[in-house]
């Protein structure tokens, strides 16, 4: 069972002290029966593929900007007669194309067909194709198997609450890849896995733990028992509740990601994420603050409102606004999102080659104001000068928020640029 990372971004990511393992293949190894099936899990992160050995099946999970490289993988275990599956992101957006690569293709959630084609394969009678059809309910569960995970002392706790997200933002793929509708696992259920992590630090998966507020506080109550620390994505209108804040820092929350995107009203009508108000930024943020809690920060460039100006503003934005960490990435008009669709309309996509799409080193479309290079060049002038220690006394001293933590992570970044 293979996390692919194809060295480009692997590069990128590596000297970042806060890549939590992704949970996909360490959850999905929970459905296997290990009287039929013997386990080996490898992330490429900080594992080599073993092309040599000898496997029934090698399953991997696609992402866009992976794709390629896992055509390449499929490649080489297919060419020994090893059977391929995949499943993911990709092969949920785009399956035909996928599909030439495999054996067998899972498409959409996996709850219920991956444990089905478990039991094909192992029967020696496996189709071709198998698609989620209805939305799994996350009740009953099997936990992770994090006793696989290899070479990964703090940061193998990642777990997720919930499922879905209720906003239609043009550049996000989740209405696409999910069932549209909103699930949640049961708290004594959730609560049960977060024991098993054995680290103290642990990260919340969800697209928005906050959409449910009556089940976040609940889930918060049960968790502060635990004594464990945490971080989650969020929304930042839904922290505008105090007694969820309150909740949240009294059950160990460091930080809490929040999609701020952009600072611009008129960008944010663009890509219908309204829910975004550009004056409640700086009362909100002050608010999460007041309960010692980080805000790391996601922030896109290369929208169509965007122009060469928008790095130094949003660099001097964020320090006035004691921005604690940011995830800076380039637009990326990932396949069916309606961004990509409007792009692909107006012949504004640069190439389809899927390596382009990852949001952090390349650029795969050209803007509105500027050029390729200017976007690229300025988002790099964005994270060097935002991850500089200039900027970090900066936003610390409009922060003031953990301090000691705010180092590490900011220092992570920073060593990432390199």
């Amino acid at each position: 069972m293979i996390t692919p990372e194809n060295q480009e971004i692997n590069k990128f990511r590596k000297r970042q002290f806060n890549n939590f393992t992704q949970i996909t293949m360490p959850y999905l190894a929970g459905f296997i029966d290990e009287t039929r099936y013997e386990i080996n899990l490898i992330d490429e992160y900080n594992q080599d593929i073993p092309y040599y050995n000898t496997f029934d099946l090698v399953a991997i999970t696609v992402n866009t900007p992976n794709a390629n490289h896992c055509y390449n993988i499929s490649e080489l275990f297919r060419k020994r007669g090893i059977k391929v599956i995949m499943g993911g992101p990709h092969a949920t957006l785009l399956p035909d194309e996928v599909s030439k690569h495999c054996d067998y293709i899972i498409i959409g959630e996996a709850e219920n067909t991956w444990p089905q084609f478990l039991e094909d394969f192992y029967n020696d009678n496996p189709k071709q194709r198998y698609m989620s059809k209805d939305a799994p309910e996350l009740n009953n569960i099997p936990i992770p198997r994090r006793d696989l995970i290899g070479k990964r002392y703090f940061t193998r706790g990642a777990v997720f609450a919930t499922r879905g997200c209720p906003y239609n933002c043009s550049y996000c793929n989740l209405k696409q890849i999910y069932h549209n509708c909103f699930r949640k696992r049961p708290i004594n259920e959730l609560i049960s896995d977060i024991k098993t992590i054995n680290s103290k630090y642990f990260v919340f998966w969800d697209d928005n733990l906050f959409s449910d507020k009556t089940y976040a506080k609940e889930l918060l109550l049960n968790l502060k028992r635990l004594k464990k620390k945490w971080a989650a994505q969020v929304t930042l209108k839904d922290c505008e509740d105090r007694e969820l804040l309150n909740l949240a820092k009294s059950a160990g929350c460091i930080y809490l990601f929040v999609g701020l995107e952009s600072f611009s009203d008129d960008t944010l009508i663009n890509v219908n994420k309204e829910i975004n108000k550009i004056d409640d930024y700086k009362r909100i943020i002050d608010l999460i603050h007041e309960y010692k809690i980080m805000i790391q920060a996601g922030i896109v460039f290369g929208f169509d409102t965007d122009d060469k100006l928008v790095f130094s503003r949003t660099l001097k934005i964020c320090e006035n606004l004691g921005i604690d960490g940011a995830t800076i990435s380039i637009l990326t008009p990932l396949p069916r999102t309606p961004i990509y669709n409007k792009m692909k309309l107006e012949g504004r996509l640069i190439t389809e080659d899927w390596s382009y799409y990852n949001g952090k080193t390349r650029v795969a479309f050209s803007p509105k104001n500027m050029s390729c290079k200017e976007l690229y060049e300025g988002y790099m002038w964005f994270r060097k000068n935002f991850y500089s220690l200039k900027s970090f006394k900066k936003r610390m001293k409009a922060s003031k928020t953990n301090i000691f933590y705010n180092f590490i992570i900011n220092l992570g970044y920073k060593l990432s640029i390199r």
